[in-house]
């Protein structure tokens, strides 16, 4: 087992799903925090991703630009990148597959962990959503209007975290994730990829730090709906 190391995430993915998007948090608090991570802007304006401690925006037409310090954040998952495994693939996966051979060599699916993978992708589905406007409308609603973007023959740093079963209602369970592309100057969440060869490297999380907004429409959410799961999944997809 590696020594402790800690998650910092800014709100709970139910409340993004319940449309509270104004962001107490800004970009050069996270980079205090972290190098490494994905979330979203105030008002769903572009995905969020930060790598190698620089932060970038991705809106909706795809295109990608450096964030500045002061812009706001309502939700976002970021860390001290320190690799305590990594791995080639090589051959022709997809998304899933390579996810399946991310998980064999995880060895346990109880801890959260930070996922980089810099490849070589045959194609690459991404999707934005664009942004909102108050009253703002349930996640499910914004995305329904996403714009998807198909990439073919690129290359790029998917940037992304496998999150445990038990943190459902707090993050995205599973594998969530975001790529910037092509010297980062495009990219978009990650939806699906088909690739043709990679570096895996991946970071152990042992401990969460989570903020909590102190914002009224945080205490008014209703961060505990019986559809949780479905809401997660639609978004998601």
């Amino acid at each position: 087992m590696t020594s402790r190391h800690t998650i910092h995430q800014t709100s709970v993915i139910a409340a993004l799903l319940d449309g509270v998007y104004d962001g107490e948090t800004t970009v050069g608090s996270l980079r205090r925090r972290g190098d490494f991570g994905i979330g979203t802007f105030e008002g769903l304006d572009g995905e969020l991703i930060l790598l190698d401690d620089t932060c970038y925006r991705i809106r909706d037409d795809g295109t990608a630009t450096v964030a500045a310090d002061g812009e706001g954040v309502p939700y976002a998952v970021v860390t001290r990148f320190e690799p305590h495994l990594s791995f080639e693939i090589t051959g022709r996966h997809t998304r899933a597959e390579v996810t399946a051979l991310i998980d064999e060599k995880l060895g346990s699916a109880n801890y959260m962990y930070a996922v980089r993978v810099d490849g070589v992708y045959e194609r690459m589905t991404v999707r934005a959503v664009h942004v909102q406007q108050q009253p703002y409308r349930p996640l499910v609603q914004a995305t329904a209007e996403q714009k998807v973007t198909e990439f073919t023959d690129v290359s790029g740093t998917v940037v992304g975290f496998r999150t445990p079963a038990f943190e459902e209602g707090l993050s995205v369970p599973g594998y969530h994730a975001h790529v910037l592309l092509d010297e980062r100057r495009s990219g978009g969440h990650v939806l699906d990829h088909v690739m043709l060869h990679g570096r895996v490297q991946v970071c152990v999380g042992t401990d969460l730090h989570l903020e909590l907004p102190r914002t009224p429409e945080f205490a008014q959410a209703n961060l505990d709906p019986e559809d949780l799961r479905e809401q997660v999944d639609r978004a998601e997809s």
